[in-house]
């Protein structure tokens, strides 16, 4: 089971967008895949068409509340087949609050997880679609993967944030003491061909990255920006349009990293 944080503190950029589509690939491509929504804007849930309802994100389990549902107990079934979700709700964004005095507020996730590795996990991989903010959940997020993946939009000051997301890598290793955290790579996202912009944000993240960023570019899609709101990835939505294609290529080049 690996662990993959799909994480940019800024908003806006194609992270759950990634998060959901990535995660719907992998399971195409036969995986057993489970997405953790871990922003309590709750966009990964809605996107799949799984309704948020009380009780059934992490929160109670983060905060330790001794009536709420166990970490297997939370996992719901998707429309796609081999892709599982645990859905978010606004009640996440009390975490920062509630575990404030907590001693290991940091690393409330990473038991959870690896508790549930242990008892047998029935996945490959685990994607958290993780909040646009560094605060207690993008941190446990951090703290409990094995490595992070990050989208990165093809726009002006693009490297300028990418310098603060490995930054923040760095800090989350020395804080949480998983040092073992590693850059999964670099995702381009809402690439425009017809613009010199896109074009020299690609040549620019390449030539300071090299192999760190992964082959596939992801382009700017209305099809992509109008799959959430029917409830579906865009696989199921536009099966045979650009961006899905973009993002089976995209799975594919992940699992071929898993084995190199």
């Amino acid at each position: 089971m690996k662990i993959i944080a799909v994480a940019n503190q800024k908003g806006g950029v194609g992270k759950t967008t990634t998060s959901v589509n990535l995660a719907a690939a992998l399971a195409e491509a036969g995986r057993e895949v489970l997405l953790l929504d871990l922003d309590p804007q709750a966009n990964a849930s809605s996107a799949l068409g799984v309704e948020a309802v009380p009780g059934r994100s992490l929160f109670g389990v983060l905060t330790g509340d001794p009536g709420a549902r166990s970490f297997r107990e939370q996992i719901q079934p998707t429309s796609c087949e081999r892709l599982r979700i645990i859905t978010a709700e606004l009640d996440l964004a009390g975490c920062e609050i509630q575990l404030a005095a907590d001693a290991h507020r940091l690393t409330r996730l990473r038991q959870l997880l690896e508790n549930y590795r242990i008892t047998g996990a029935e996945v490959e991989f685990i994607l958290i679609d993780c909040p646009p903010s560094l605060g207690v959940l993008m941190t446990n997020a951090l703290a409990a993967a094995d490595s992070v993946l990050v989208p990165l939009q093809c726009e002006y000051l693009a490297l300028e944030g990418l310098a603060k997301i490995l930054e923040m890598i760095e800090r989350i290793k020395q804080v949480s003491g998983n040092n073992a955290l590693k850059l999964e790579g670099i995702v381009l996202t809402m690439y425009d061909a017809r613009t010199n912009l896109s074009q020299q944000v690609v040549s620019d993240v390449r030539q300071h990255l090299g192999s760190q960023v992964f082959e596939t570019i992801i382009p700017r899609s209305i099809r992509l920006s109008e799959a959430p709101s029917h409830g579906k990835s865009i696989l199921s939505y536009d099966s045979a349009g650009m961006g899905a294609q973009s993002y089976r290529q995209l799975a594919q080049e992940f699992l071929k990293r898993q084995t190199d």
